[in-house]
């Protein structure tokens, strides 16, 4: 049994409305609130906050007359957002992220609801301080009763309920077919045998209509009713670009698990990538590691191996016939011919047919295919 989120939007009444908003902001106000002291209690005695004293922190928060207003929404919510805090530096200290932040008004809002806090019956979900269900809309039928629910509204103003489920995982079929990817910009990606799949480039497609809504956002006053509408029209233009570049990875990721018993792909490291200001946008725009994540746990739900080689592995350089590596190749160069085989070469598919190469070498010897 594995665990899958099921995410559904829902259409709250203006009585969840009020709720979910005091909700949103209750917890977005403890988190804050204690980042901010357990920072302060570092940079004065060193002292380390475990998630014990944060809760206990909150407790003395609770009981403050001027923070009365933490007993109108469920306690429930406010524990899990410290719990979410006490996540973030732990993978603070063990050096996978930064220093956790403030969380914004202004940015996506979100609360978690163990069991104690929501009751799903009926196939309706209702949570703690609300008489009335949530206004589902039912895509699909959950394979087992949430054990956790996240209510989040994103800056477009849309609700959604995930719901937590375990879920009986279903292996493929054993597939006869490997494949090597080398994704890029222009294709998202391109397999070893020459498939070429065009990256639909959403950012671009949608500029200029992005464009004419920030410059009418620009000219509204701070602060007025129509400075709020032409926000929310923009929030709505960017969430349509990511809906669309999401659905898009997904067909593409579950055509590639279907189709394939092993997948090699290289270990890219886009944060250090999206630092080049000329590609910086593009290389968002094409997510490559949402992708490849999508690829990790779809394969990993279906018996499926991925194979990420390392990411100093010269797989454009390499000439996949005979082995001969350039010195240099610059971006700009598409094709290329072997000094050694007088092979011609298009770079991505050679890339490919590289990455293709060394994963399962890596598979056999156990290990990822350095340099050499």
């Amino acid at each position: 049994m594995k665990h899958r989120a099921y995410k559904f939007r829902f259409y709250p009444t203006d009585e969840q409305v009020k709720l979910l908003a005091q909700t949103f902001g209750c917890v977005r106000f403890v988190y804050n609130t204690i980042l901010r002291w357990r920072t302060d209690e570092y940079y004065q005695s060193k002292a380390k906050i475990g998630y014990i004293q944060a809760n206990a922190k909150l407790t003395e928060l609770k009981k403050q007359p001027e923070f009365s207003f933490l007993n109108d929404v469920s306690s429930v919510a406010l524990q899990q957002g410290i719990r979410h805090q006490q996540t973030a530096f732990k993978n603070f200290f063990e050096g996978r992220t930064k220093y956790p932040t403030f969380k914004k008004k202004t940015h996506k809002q979100s609360a978690e609801f163990t069991k104690s806090a929501f009751k799903f019956t009926d196939g309706k979900i209702y949570i703690a301080k609300s008489k009335e269900p949530l206004n589902v809309r039912w895509s699909r039928q959950l394979p087992s009763e949430p054990s956790t629910i996240t209510i989040s509204k994103d800056c477009a103003g849309r609700y959604f309920v995930s719901c937590l489920c375990e879920f009986e995982n279903q292996i493929l079929p054993k597939s006869d077919s490997n494949i090597g990817i080398d994704v890029g910009i222009k294709h998202l990606f391109v397999t070893d045998s020459g498939i070429k799949i065009d990256n639909p480039r959403l950012t671009a497609k949608y500029a200029t209509k992005l464009a004419k809504a920030q410059r009418a956002l620009s000219r509204k006053k701070l602060g007025s009713a129509n400075r709020a509408k032409a926000k929310l029209k923009v929030a709505r233009i960017h969430a349509k670009i990511s809906d669309c570049r999401l659905d898009n990875l997904h067909k593409l990721s579950r055509k590639l698990i279907n189709e394939n018993q092993v997948i090699c792909v290289e270990s890219l490291r886009v944060k250090n990538m999206i630092k080049n200001p000329k590609l910086a946008k593009h290389i968002a725009d094409a997510s490559w590691g949402n992708f490849v994540n999508q690829l990790e746990y779809k394969a990993d739900w279906a018996g499926r191996t991925i194979s990420k080689i390392d990411q100093f592995f010269p797989s454009s350089k390499r000439c996949s016939n005979c082995g001969y590596i350039l010195n240099f190749l610059t971006l700009d160069t598409r094709y290329w011919d072997c000094p050694e085989c007088k092979t011609t070469h298009d770079r991505d598919v050679n890339a490919a047919k590289n990455i293709l190469t060394a994963g399962l070498a890596g598979l056999a010897f156990g290990e990822n295919v350095s340099l050499v």
